[in-house]
């Protein structure tokens, strides 16, 4: 860096005058790191989003596009934040007692902080740029990987010229999530699946692939922090069961584990249940409405134009309130008119009002008694909300005939196979929009979380360049007033000396 000398000869105010000059750059940088902002805020909305969107999908539309879900039994459980419980056509009607021991678990390695001799690793540093690390010319080591039971694993052969990208690739290849933090400097390596099965062990063949475990930090010795995998454990009955996830399927009954409490007694009641079929089609229109009302409300959001992210600066003349109530204003906005939003609200509500044919006739929401409302009797953002007549839950419906309720009564044969058939519909679909995209979008995300992450990135190593290049910038003119001082010093020290020889 250069020296930064005050204007003590000119009388100039060097740090206004070059911060005037630089603030143009300056802007620039701040621009792309309120761009940067945006970004981040808008993943954040949409991972909010897309878990409810997955919540919707598995919880509901999964499971009512079958026939065997509608069944006329219903199970009650006298603790419901420690376990749900799914009835089977087969379930056995009685009481039954529960323990929930133990929760399944991944098995995780997390690795010690790396270190390197100079600028911090990325994930396409090789292994000759962590420090210490060196297996010299043209020799290599090997890692062994072991899943499960799988008793002689996959070799993983390494050299100075391996990548930490070409370890995690392999890694992933052989069946575990693995990647590489930049900002912290470790790998974090974990199974896809719980359970014991799942476990894996990580060991060097050779001691030339234990010294690239070493440096990796993934050694299995203090260096990482290990957390092995565990089978979900309960009791029913008195009987013991062990799974490698947290659902079991026992005597007609899925059982999913939620939380462990091995001194609680949970009490399972299954009888039959005449209501059973109205609820769940009641429920899963809730959770629909719900989600259209919320996305309706983030495309059809007020404009905040002119309002952008702010800078340190900006916050320290606000005070926390008026800083918050800015961000706010922002992040309600954030997926305003978004075409990816648009795309999943209107491909949902296309297979509701799309019909399904049962018994050769095509049959609709509406042969149901279950309705939109009309546009100027709707609230805002909710207009794609539907309403069961009859619904003792629903003011705008509850004084009309109850309509799917009499059809469940009379014909639940072809309530069950209209709303599989939706469900099923409904299913596929949101399985096709939430597909895999390389590049795009990771598998069971609704929107495109990967190309955002990328993107997110290059702001990341755009403002650091930009950043660096200002820096330069303030240098260079930082030297030049400085020269600029020195030059007037010596022509003051040399008009001293000449007037000091004429006696002045």
């Amino acid at each position: 860096m250069a020296m930064r000398m005050t204007g003590m000869m000119s009388g100039l105010d060097t740090e206004s005058i070059i911060q005037e000059m630089v603030s143009a750059r300056r802007t620039k940088v701040d621009k792309q790191k309120k761009a940067q902002t945006k970004l981040n805020w808008k993943q954040d909305a949409w991972k909010e989003l897309n878990a409810k969107l997955k919540s919707f999908q598995q919880k509901y539309v999964s499971n009512m596009r079958f026939s065997d879900t509608y069944t006329k039994k219903t199970t009650k459980v006298s603790n419901s934040n420690s376990v749900s419980v799914i009835t089977g056509a087969n379930a056995v009607n009685g009481v039954q007692t529960l323990k929930i021991d133990r929760l399944a678990k991944n098995a995780y390695l997390t690795g010690e902080q790396m270190k390197s001799d100079g600028d911090k690793l990325t994930a396409l540093s090789k292994l000759s740029d962590i420090k210490d690390f060196d297996l010299g010319a043209g020799n290599s080591g090997t890692i062994n990987l072991k899943i499960g039971n799988d008793p002689a694993g996959i070799d993983i052969n390494v050299t100075n010229d391996t990548t930490i990208s070409d370890v995690l690739n392999q890694l992933k290849a052989a069946g575990l999530n693995a990647s590489f933090d930049e900002k912290w400097q470790r790998l974090s390596i974990s199974s896809k699946e719980s359970g014991e099965i799942n476990n894996f062990e990580i060991t060097g063949t050779d001691p030339n692939g234990a010294k690239a475990l070493e440096a990796l930090g993934i050694t299995s010795n203090a260096l990482a922090n290990k957390i092995d995998g565990e089978d979900a454990v309960i009791h029913l009955n008195g009987a013991e069961y062990k799974n490698s996830n947290n659902s079991f399927e026992i005597n007609g009954l899925t059982i999913t584990a939620l939380a462990a409490n091995p001194g609680e007694e949970i009490t399972i009641t299954t009888e039959q249940d005449t209501d059973g079929i109205y609820d769940m089609v009641k429920n899963l229109l809730k959770e629909y409405n719900e989600l259209m009302n919320e996305m309706d409300k983030l495309y059809n959001a007020d404009s905040v134009k002119g309002y952008e992210p702010l800078t340190d600066e900006e916050k320290e003349a606000m005070s926390d309130k008026e800083v918050e109530k800015w961000e706010k204003k922002i992040k309600d906005s954030i997926l305003r008119r978004d075409e990816n939003l648009s795309d999943v609200t209107s491909r949902m509500q296309g297979i509701m009002s799309a019909g399904v044919e049962v018994n050769g006739k095509k049959m609709y929401l509406y042969d149901f008694g279950i309705e939109t409302l009309g546009y100027f009797e709707a609230a805002e953002n909710e207009r794609h909300a539907y309403h069961i007549d009859g619904d003792a839950d629903d003011g705008y419906t509850m004084n009309k005939e109850d309509k799917l309720k009499s059809m469940i009564k009379n014909d639940p044969d072809t309530v069950i196979s209209f709303f599989t058939g939706l469900s099923r519909n409904m299913h596929a679909e949101m399985t096709e929009m939430s597909k895999f995209v390389d590049g795009q979008r990771s598998y069971g995300s609704f929107y495109d979380d990967k190309k955002m992450k990328s993107d997110y990135d290059n702001y990341t190593k755009k403002i650091a360049e930009m950043e660096a290049k200002l820096t330069a910038y303030e240098d260079k003119w930082y030297a030049k007033f400085s020269k600029m001082e020195t030059a007037l010093a010596k022509m003051q020290s040399n008009a001293s000396a000449v007037t000091s020889l004429l006696g002045g």
